[in-house]
């Protein structure tokens, strides 16, 4: 037929597509997601003086040596350093609000108990509490960049937290490092990473293995009684995570919070108590910083935008401005990287060059007035740097280089305009006033109104300036993220016409063999509602609210597609050729009542999904399954996860048994199914609680054997198989009931070929399935049992369903189902478009030490366990659908038969996947400079390619599982077909 596309070019055009697909979409992610450019080099003595009008300063800081430089440091300033050492204690993960409270609320009863002495400091005055707003993706490693630079790095920093590299860009570490300072770091091995050879001492933990809440922290607490007897350095960063390790465990509402937030307060008194209070002369004055590095939302879990993911904390202890309001010292907010400039003024350094923070007032009401109005100078001078780094064409010329006449506090005027003009306008207005009130010598300190005007004039522009500078995206190279888009428009067009050519193809095969051309040339309610979904998804991506809210989309898809296939299955009568799971019920009778009820299971199953988890970002508040199972106690979700454990083997097992063919391998098949079931559950009862999960070395192990059975059990199916099943004409022709025949032994032996090809898919394909599940009991959380049954449960009604269906159904239109499934099921699991839903907790079970790329393997596989599960049971619907309209293996060249059964159901997740990509790559190049680019549409991108990559991966599986079942059951046939010509 001229029409036909063989399948050599099928293979070559769609590795084609894909290509370029990868291609277009790696030019797009790195023009749109680049690293954010910094200014080079470090703030010097430079750095005390006004910035050169309309230009950079470039100046390289003199050859002193570090006790010289900061002197030159302190007569530049005028500013005499408050503290002589500082100690920054991090807490990983703390939320500003179990400590500070929330809308002006202190925080419950039992939080306060639970921090008696940090609470007693505050109530004092002798601490001031900030909620220091931080900046997404909420993770570590760009959290402590922010804080010693007080600049916002780029998105993909999150990616980078996985692979943390030293820190170039000027920080404060630096700054102190070049003064002299002696730095010890104990905690979080991230500090070590960043600043390698800045420490004289330091004993680093992995800060991604969460089991450990205990001793990661002990490692830290046992070093630090010692290091505050000693005098030997000027910087202590302690940097506790096991707080972090137990909301990842168990959430914000954990039984082991409390324990550890007591815990944190004897570190906080122990250090108060003998570092600040009754320290040695000697040692000089010292400030404790508390500091969290980000918040967590209930489920424990971080790395978006919302507040509580925002919310960290930012704790000043040792001041001498104490503040005998509890109130105002406990709910003021801050940002983040206005912790970096503030610690670089009270220790006389100059504030990092890429600074976008302004200091904290209160932290600076120990100075005078004239030193604090020069503190605010010194900030302003920093980002008046910046601003004309990042706006070439700003010119202050008059006000930078002219200087200041007598008269021009009549110059002050009401700023407006463009936002170079703002800037330039609103710092003169604060340099102006201030000069005002410098030349009133002899009446400056009446003059309090005049000094608020000033300050007040400073902070506005400070404000203004950091607010533009933190939200300004860097130019995108828009030539190269049109190239990048150009190249996923052509893959996009290149696979949907492969997939147009496959639909032709069979419909004319169809009306070419059963006559069905009224049947076919109808265009069917379903077929048409699978195109209107695509429309309803690419329109829904352009709203930020529906972003967030995604699940709720795909639960109606999944849900209204089934109750249309439903209609269609009252409708249409059973097809009396339809060929079912083999040894099912052969009574033509019986078929529609199984397709009803298989589609109602689908149905009813997807409603329960549905509400297991109240996904999204808005509205996790509402009530769910999991909620009302985590308030009725652990034991009941055990309990849950005991049956559903006993019930997955007991299905998997009955269908695997369906086939009632090759019993021998079947059965060695089930016990391997079995063993590995029997392991999880061991691991289940012994090892696993609804709240903690032990990280001893017999758990290891144990979880280690899982992977091991698991994975050969897998590998040995799918190699082995092929070779070792029956292949004999007399089996053959005893099986005419299935494949009736009456040709010569050839056409049997033909014949044939299919039949076994068709028990081996089945047998492969269930085993890709049961395993994946066994394999996502142990990984996933354990309120997730239950929805990882009933996501096996809607794949076997769904294949009863299909095998029943005959030709119904056009083959395109089954898989897409198969896919809006897996997408469901994906949100059903509790997974949503924020970075804080990735479960990072299970991402280490059964790894003894950390690795990287282990950990992101299982991170992947726990995050996309229903997108993938939906796309290898690809194998097994291959192998139960009908096969009538295929060609004959006797008649037809065998690639086109192997290119017929491969089309659609790699086509087609293939084609679906890159119409969303392509669309929403268009939409995040639309939305650029959206107020929620990088809080709500760049998180959903990351989440869009890492879906092309399960679809990648998953679709590769398939067609490799088939192709090397088809070609050694083929090589068999014709080693076969010799051997009985011999004879």
């Amino acid at each position: 037929m001229p029409w036909l596309l063989t399948c050599s070019k099928l293979t070559l055009f769609t590795l084609a597509g894909v290509a370029i697909q990868m291609v277009g979409l790696s030019i797009f992610v790195f023009g749109f997601f680049p690293v954010k450019p910094t200014l080079p080099g470090h703030s010097g003595p430079e750095s005390f003086q006004a910035p050169k009008c309309n230009s950079i300063q470039n100046e390289t800081e003199r050859d002193l040596h570090p006790h010289h430089l900061g002197s030159l440091y302190k007569e530049l300033s005028g500013m005499p350093p408050a503290f002589d050492r500082l100690i920054l204690m991090v807490i990983d993960g703390l939320p500003a609000e179990l400590v500070l409270g929330k809308d002006g609320k202190p925080p419950s009863k039992a939080l306060m108990e639970a921090m008696p002495y940090t609470q007693s400091l505050l109530a004092n005055g002798m601490a001031i509490g900030y909620h220091a707003k931080a900046a997404p993706p909420t993770v570590t490693m760009p959290r402590l960049k922010a804080m010693v630079s007080g600049a916002i790095g780029g998105f993909l920093d999150v990616a980078l937290n996985f692979n943390t590299q030293a820190m170039l860009d000027d920080n404060l570490l630096d700054q102190f490092f070049k003064i002299g300072w002696k730095m010890v770091m104990l905690g979080d091995e991230t500090w070590l990473k960043l600043f390698p050879g800045l420490f004289i001492r330091h004993d680093g933990v992995s800060s991604f293995f969460v089991k450990d809440t205990v001793q990661v922290d002990q490692n830290v607490s046992r070093h630090l009684g010692h290091e505050l007897n000693k005098d030997d350095w000027n910087f202590l960063i302690l940097h506790y995570l096991g707080l972090d390790h137990v909301g990842h465990i168990g959430g914000r509402n954990s039984a082991l919070m409390a324990p550890k937030l007591s815990e944190m307060d004897d570190v906080v008194k122990m250090i108060h108590m003998n570092g600040i209070l009754n320290q040695k002369n000697d040692q000089g004055r010292t400030l404790l910083v508390v500091v969290s590095d980000h918040g967590m939302t209930e489920s424990g879990n971080h790395g978006g935008s919302s507040y509580e993911e925002t919310d960290s904390l930012a704790l000043f202890i040792g001041l001498n401005n104490d503040i005998s309001d509890y109130s105002s010292s406990t709910h003021n907010i801050i940002y983040q990287v206005d912790i970096a400039p503030t610690l670089a003024l009270l220790f006389g350094v100059p504030i990092p060059k890429n600074n976008v923070g302004v200091l904290i007032a209160d932290i600076f009401g120990y100075l005078a007035d004239d030193q604090q109005l020069k503190a605010l100078e010194l900030n302003s001078w920093q980002l008046l740097r910046l601003l004309q780094a990042q706006m070439p064409g700003l010119s202050c010329r008059n006000y930078l280089c002219d200087g200041f006449s007598d008269d021009q506090e009549s110059k002050i005027t009401k700023c407006s305009g463009s936002m170079g003009k703002m800037f330039c306008c609103l710092y003169t207005n604060a340099a102006l006033l201030q000069n005002s009130w410098m030349s009133k010598e002899f009446s400056r300190s009446k003059s309090r109104e005049d000094y608020s005007s000033v300050v007040t004039a400073y902070y506005e522009f400070l404000r203004t300036a950091s607010e533009w500078l933190s939200r300004s995206a860097t130019d995108k190279p828009v030539s190269l993220l049109t190239l990048g888009i150009a190249a996923m428009l052509m893959s996009c067009l290149i696979l949907l016409s492969l997939l147009f050519n496959m639909c032709k193809e069979v419909y004319i095969r169809e009306k070419y063999l059963f006559d069905l051309e009224s049947a076919m040339q109808t265009w069917y309610l379903d077929e048409t509602f699978v195109l209107g979904v695509i429309l309803i998804l690419i329109v829904s991506m352009v709203s930020s609210s529906m972003v967030e809210e995604e699940q709720y989309i795909w639960h109606f898809v999944a849900s209204t597609l089934n109750l249309l296939l439903l209609r269609k299955a009252i409708q249409c009568p059973p097809c009396g050729g339809a060929q079912g799971l083999h040894t099912l019920s052969k009574e033509q009778n019986k078929i529609s009542c199984f397709r009803l009820s298989s589609i109602f299971v689908v149905l009813v199953s997807g409603r329960i999904l549905r509400g297991w988890h109240q996904g999204g970002v808005n509205w996790t508040n509402l009530p769910d399954i999991s909620k009302w199972l985590e308030q009725a106690g652990t034991d009941n979700i055990k309990s849950i996860q005991l049956v559903s454990c006993l019930l997955l083997m007991t299905l998997s097992l009955y269908v695997l048994f369906l086939l009632g063919s090759n019993k021998k391998f079947v059965l060695v098949i089930g016990f391997s199914f079995l063993m590995s079931g029997l392991l999880v559950l061991q691991h289940v009862t012994k090892h696993q609680d609804g709240m903690f999960v032990s990280s001893s070395y017999s758990t290891t192990t144990l979880v280690q054997i899982i992977y091991a059975t698991l994975g050969a059990s897998t590998f040995g199916t799918v190699v082995a198989l092929p070779w070792l099943v029956p292949f004999s004409i007399s089996e053959m022709c005893s099986n005419q009931d299935l494949y009736m025949s009456t040709s010569a032994p050839n056409e049997v032996q033909n014949k044939s070929l299919m039949a076994k090809l068709r028990d081996s898919l089945y047998i492969i394909g269930w085993t890709y399935i049961s395993c994946w599940c066994i394999l996502q009991l142990l990984l996933q959380q354990t309120i997730n049992s239950m929805p990882i049954l009933l996501l096996l449960v809607q794949i076997f009604a769904s294949m009863l369903y299909f095998s029943y269906s005959a030709l119904h159904h056009k083959p395109w239109v089954e898989v897409a189902a198969f896919y809006f499934l897996g997408m469901a099921g994906h949100f059903a699991l509790g997974n949503s478009n924020s970075l804080a839903t990735i479960d990072v907790a299970g991402a280490f079970i059964g790894i003894s030490s950390h690795s990287t790329v282990l950990s992101g393997i299982l991170m992947f596989m726990i995050t996309y366990a229903s997108p993938m599960l939906f796309i290898l049971s690809m194998v097994m619907y291959i192998s139960v659908k009908e096969t009538s309209y295929l060609p004959s293996p006797f008649s037809a060249d065998s690639t086109q038969l192997l290119k017929i059964m491969l089309g659609f159901p790699c086509l087609v997740p293939l084609g679906l996947n890159s119409i969303l990509l392509t669309a929403y790559t268009i939409i995040l190049l639309l939305m650029r400079n959206h107020l929620f680019v990088w809080s709500v549409f760049s998180p959903k991108y990351i989440y869009v390619c890492t879906t092309t990559v399960c679809v990648y991966v998953g679709v590769s599986v398939v067609a490799t599982t088939v192709t090397y079942t088809y070609l050694v059951l083929g090589f068999r046939r014709k080693m076969q077909g010799e051997l009985s010509h011999q004879q």
